[in-house]
Parts: structure tokens; C-alpha cells; sequence
């Protein structure tokens, strides 16, 4: 057991240094394996590259689709062109709401975090400035409409954080729609609230919008510049369509969105082949990232004593809900990725749950929901999405971190709760 703390202390700490876990994990998975008393070569070879590979086998099609779908929509401005008309018609006046709808439709649509959040970016400056807000609050909101309640409580939504679920527990996007819309009303409401307040609070104090040199916050006219926003929006509607109501898989559903970006965007053809290939790199680094965090998680769960960790997570709680999420919630917040947390936890102990659902009548979609909503309810500072995030939106986390741990860490584990509460009394 003590290995298995100092590897995982060792994660989080270097990660928190910003060394790259694609390294960083087969390494800490090495010296868990000489603690405690593993073959090394055996270990790495075998054990942590079994991990490694089975997820990427599983996921990576997903990841590359998703990729693909995403860097699109952002290249042919489709990605822009919805954003900025719903910043429009939600008006200058209330630039947070503005800002975080816009993230929220976008990342429900399909749209990859990381997109999101370069085609959101501008257009928050200039409405932030409009509205004199201070930029601090820009990457708190960006994390409340794309890294919360959009990536793991809306029912059906296509992001990956609720898609692994489904082959742990053999149910659909659409599980645990109940807790999931009560997690969200939670995690959207809550978040803008204390989103609200603070702009008060700070406006109050005279800490409003400031520019950066060098940084363009001109954006008025944009939209004359984009494709039109109801085209643009086709694809996304597409997506949840195929996926969610004629309950196709999540792969023809991309393709099909990926198809439709192509016919709607047809006369920017010369595009199209450096955005895929873009994409392409782009989910290649992301599903390495999180099979690096799945292979050190595989050779966790080799350790020859894991069983009794298992028995003692297990024995968090009476309730399997409760342990689940936790154990989720756990893991996610010390690999910095929740899809690579949640990747973990499902391996050692999915089947058991699923097991233990078949067994106590919890229903399945239930252990569903709360592993996806536990897995976003994990935002450290050494979190990979967060970190992007401030280097796009040029903050610190002196300047932020405060406000995206209440809105990304804080109420989504008041969210988490309220989930739990509402599978226990059927309300599923």
C-alpha cells in the first residue's frame, strides 16, 4: 500500500511541475513496481503497456472523430459563428451568461474542450471588455460552460468523460438522465451565481477589464466574417441527434457530423485536409496523455496487496455510489485528466461495480452517471485542461484559481452529492 501512495504522490507532484505524464508514468509505475517487489522489465513491458494499449485500442477511433469533428468546426469559423450569436442575442450587458451558454452548446455539441476554448477566447475579450468585467473571470466562466456540467452531467452528451462509462456498465449516453439534469441545474446554476457575485464584488472594487499589450479585443463585427450560425449549428444538432434519439454509436455519429461540416462548409474545401491532419495530431497527444495515466493505472492494480485497497475503497461506504465516486473523483484530481482518472478507477474496479450492481439492485446507470460526474468534479491546479486554459486566456493562477476551484472543483462536488441523494431514492 505504501508504494502505491508514493507512486500516486509522485504523479501529482511532478505533474504539478508540469512534467509530461506521457514520462512522468511509466516512470512513478517503475518505482511502484521496485516497492513493491515487482519484476521492473515485466512490469513496464507487459503490465504497463497492456494498459496503455488496451484503452488507446478501445478509445482512440473516438478520440481521432472527435478531434477531427472539433478542430473543424473551428477552422471553418462554424465553431465562432455559434458562439458569437449567442453572445449576441444573450447581449453585451450580461457577458458571463453570454460566454458561458456559448461554451456550454459548443462542448454539448461535440466540440473538444481545447476548441472550445480558443474559439471562445476572443470573443470573451471583447464582450468582457464591453462590458468592463474583469479578464480574471474569463477563464472561470470558460471552465463552468465547457469543463463541468456540459462534459459529465448533461444527459447525452457525446464527451469522452461520458462515454467510457458505458463499457464498464453496459448502458447509453443517456444514463442517469434524472441525476444528471439535477447535476446540472447544480453544477450551471450554482457556478453562475457565484460567477455573478464575484463580477460585483470585484467591479466594487475597482478591479474591472484591463488590456494586454498586443492583444486584439476589437470582435463587433465578427459575424459578418463567419458562415451563418444556423448552418453552423447543424452539425452539432446532428450529433446529438444520431447519438442520443436514433441511439446510433458515438463513431457513425461523429463521421456523420464531420460529413455535414464538410457539405455545409464545402467552398473552404482547401481547408479541410491541414484541419483533419491538425486534428489527427492533435488526438494523438490526447489519447497518449491518458493512456499513459491508464497504463499506471494497470500497474497499480497489479501490486500484489491491491486487493486489500480494493476491499478498503470499497469499504468507504455502504453505498457503492458513494465509493465509486470518490474513488473517481480521487484518481481523476491526482492524474490531472478526468477521462484518464475515471480511465483508471473503471479498470481496477468497473466490473466489480457492475458486479455489485447486479447483485444489490443499484441500478447500473446510476454507477454511470456518478462515475462522469465524479470525474469533472476533480479541477487542481495541475490539471492538463486547466493549465491550457491559462496559457490561451494569458491568466495565472494567482489571478483565477480561486473562482475555478468553486466553480470546477467546489460545486461539482456539491453536484456529486446531490446525484448520490437522488439514486438513492430511485430518482435515477
Amino acid at each position: 500500500m505504501l508504494s502505491i501512495i508514493i507512486g500516486l504522490v509522485l504523479l501529482m507532484v511532478l505533474a504539478y511541475m508540469g512534467w509530461s505524464i506521457i514520462w512522468v508514468a511509466p516512470i512513478v509505475a517503475g518505482i511502484v513496481a521496485l516497492l513493491s517487489g515487482m519484476d521492473l522489465m515485466h512490469t513496464y513491458t507487459e503490465t504497463y503497456m497492456t494498459g496503455f494499449v488496451d484503452f488507446a485500442k478501445k478509445w482512440f477511433p473516438i478520440f481521432l472523430l472527435g478531434a477531427v469533428f472539433g478542430k473543424l468546426m473551428e477552422d471553418t469559423g462554424a465553431a465562432k459563428a455559434v458562439a458569437f450569436k449567442i453572445t449576441k442575442l444573450i447581449g453585451e450587458k450580461r457577458a458571463i451568461l453570454g460566454v458561458l451558454a456559448a461554451s456550454a452548446i459548443l462542448t454539448y455539441g461535440g466540440v473538444s474542450l481545447f476548441v472550445v476554448v480558443f474559439a471562445i477566447y476572443p470573443i470573451a475579450v471583447a464582450l468582457f471588455k464591453a462590458a468592463n468585467i474583469s479578464r480574471k473571470l474569463i477563464a472561470p466562466t470558460i471552465v463552468l460552460g465547457a469543463f463541468t456540467f456540459t462534459m459529465t452531467s448533461v444527459p447525452g452528451t457525446p464527451q469522452i468523460q461520458n462515454l467510457i462509462p458505458m463499457d464498464s456498465f453496459h448502458t447509453t449516453p443517456m444514463a442517469g438522465s434524472i441525476m444528471g439534469i439535477a447535476g446540472t441545474i447544480v453544477m450551471a446554476v450554482g457556478g453562475y451565481l457565484w460567477l455573478a457575485y464575484r463580477e460585483k464584488k470585484m467591479s466594487a472594487d475597482g478591479d474591472t477589464f484591463k488590456e494586454i499589450e498586443g492583444e486584439r479585443t476589437s470582435g463587433g463585427e465578427m459575424d459578418e466574417k463567419l458562415p451563418n450560425w444556423i448552418l453552423s449549428l447543424i452539425p452539432l444538432l446532428l450529433v446529438i441527434l444520431l447519438l442520443d434519439v436514433v441511439k446510433l454509436d458515438p463513431l457513425p455519429s461523429l463521421l456523420a457530423g464531420i460529413i455535414a461540416i464538410l457539405l455545409i462548409n464545402f467552398m473552404q474545401y482547401k481547408k479541410f485536409i491541414p484541419s483533419i491532419n491538425e486534428g489527427a495530431k492533435g488526438s494523438v497527444m490526447a489519447i497518449i496523455n491518458t493512456s499513459a495515466a491508464v497504463g499506471f493505472g494497470a500497474v497499480v492494480t497489479a501490486v500484489p496487496d491491491f486487493k486489500n485497497i480494493t476491499d478498503m475503497l470499497l469499504g468507504i461506504s455502504d453505498n457503492p455510489l458513494v465509493s465509486e465516486s470518490l474513488i473517481v473523483q480521487i484518481l481523476a484530481m491526482i492524474t490531472g485528466s478526468a477521462s484518464g482518472g475515471m480511465g483508471i478507477a473503471l479498470q481496477a474496479l468497473g466490473h466489480t461495480y457492475y458486479s455489485l450492481a447486479q447483485t444489490t439492485g443499484i441500478s447500473p446507470e446510476a454507477l454511470h452517471r456518478m462515475a462522469s460526474i465524479a470525474s469533472g468534479a476533480s479541477i487542481l491546479p495541475h490539471n492538463g485542461a486547466l493549465l491550457t486554459l491559462l496559457a490561451v486566456t494569458r491568466s495565472t493562477h494567482k489571478d483565477c484559481y480561486k473562482d475555478v476551484f468553486m466553480v470546477g472543483l467546489l460545486i461539482p462536488t456539491i453536484a456529486m452529492i446531490v446525484g448520490i441523494i437522488f439514486a438513492s431514492i430511485g430518482l435515477i
